[in-house]
């Protein structure tokens, strides 16, 4: 029997809900689409495509249990197994982006014949989690990774850092030619006041259903885990946010970024190299200036640098950095 492709399954959905108990809160996703995405820009193979895709859906999940727009929140996975760093940036408005340092990485599957994740992202490093308003400095709490497995480490920072009882399942399942068949990701968190079974009686129900990433390999749609995790629990009304592999770097950001390098820094790329060759980490895109636009980019500099007269234009609380 052929392999489902993506392009047969339901769009990227998030949902959530709290059970009609208000015992606990459900926050379930598949991803399979922006996952295939992030692979084919990255060309990575499939363990890095497991380890992004898991990290990615977990990037999503705390960004809508944690944050309101226009915040963003960014995980970074340093392990010290191969793949390096694996970094997410996220938003509640449900566009994700992310790399892994080495995207190039083979390993042996597990004695169960699973992609060994865990190795991969190594058992002994940090897990960061930071979010931004774009208003003073961002938050950041990290933990100890627990596994490299991804959700573990994600449940153990909500449990730890925030003192939110929680479980995380994440998954991705990767099929022939390393093409991403199913990625889902289910977050349950205990609401205040609620019995401590309440999170282990949601985990039983997801454990029966089995991995999400076969569910969501399957056909299976957001919506199909809320309602597999709350089945005997009900839940109230139900939010919903489409999902999307996006970056949101541009030219236009990148030519400010090389403004503010600086005239001479400028020349000497000039000098050095003829121009300038910038590639995003997060989508791979590649941004090329000749000579000439760096040029005008170190007169745009000079200009900013200062007022009509030549002297230096200082914001209440000193220079003004540039936008990013």
């Amino acid at each position: 029997m052929a392999e489902p492709t993506p392009s047969s399954l339901p769009a990227d959905r998030l949902v959530a809900a709290a059970s009609a108990d208000g015992s606990v809160r459900v926050t379930a996703l598949t991803l399979t689409h922006a996952v295939e995405e992030a692979r084919t820009a990255h060309a990575t193979l499939p363990v890095a495509t497991a380890a992004l895709g898991r990290a990615m859906a977990a990037g999503l999940l705390l960004a809508h249990a944690l944050l309101k727009e226009p915040d963003r929140l960014t995980l970074r996975l340093l392990g010290d197994g191969p793949l390096g760093a694996v970094v997410v940036d996220a938003s509640p408005a449900g566009d994700v982006r992310g790399y892994v340092a080495q995207p190039r990485v083979m390993l042996p599957p597990t004695p169960a014949g699973k992609l060994d994740v865990g190795r991969a992202v190594g058992r002994r490093g940090v897990l960061h989690v930071s979010h931004d308003s774009g208003i003073g400095r961002p938050y950041t709490g990290s933990v100890p990774l627990v596994s490299g497995e991804v959700g573990e480490d994600v449940a153990h920072y909500l449990t730890t850092s925030l003192q939110v009882p929680s479980a995380v399942a994440v998954g991705v399942r990767v099929g022939t030619g390393g093409v991403v068949l199913g990625a889902a990701g289910v977050l349950v968190q205990r609401l205040p006041g609620a019995d401590e079974a309440a999170v282990a009686d949601v985990e039983a129900a997801l454990s029966r259903l089995g991995p999400v990433s076969q569910v969501a390999a399957a056909g299976g749609t957001a919506q199909d885990l809320l309602a597999a995790a709350l089945a005997h629990l009900g839940h109230g009304a139900v939010a919903e946010v489409p999902l999307a592999w996006r970056c949101t770097c541009s030219r236009e950001r990148t030519a400010r970024l090389l403004a503010a390098l600086g005239a001479e820094t400028l020349d000497g790329m000039i000098a050095d190299d003829g121009g300038a060759e910038l590639t995003c980490h997060f989508c791979g895109a590649v941004y090329r200036f000749d000579a000439a636009e760096l040029k005008a980019l170190g007169a745009e500099s000079n200009r900013s640098a200062g007022d009509d007269e030549g002297r230096p234009v200082h914001g209440p609380d000193g220079p003004a950095p540039p936008e990013p």
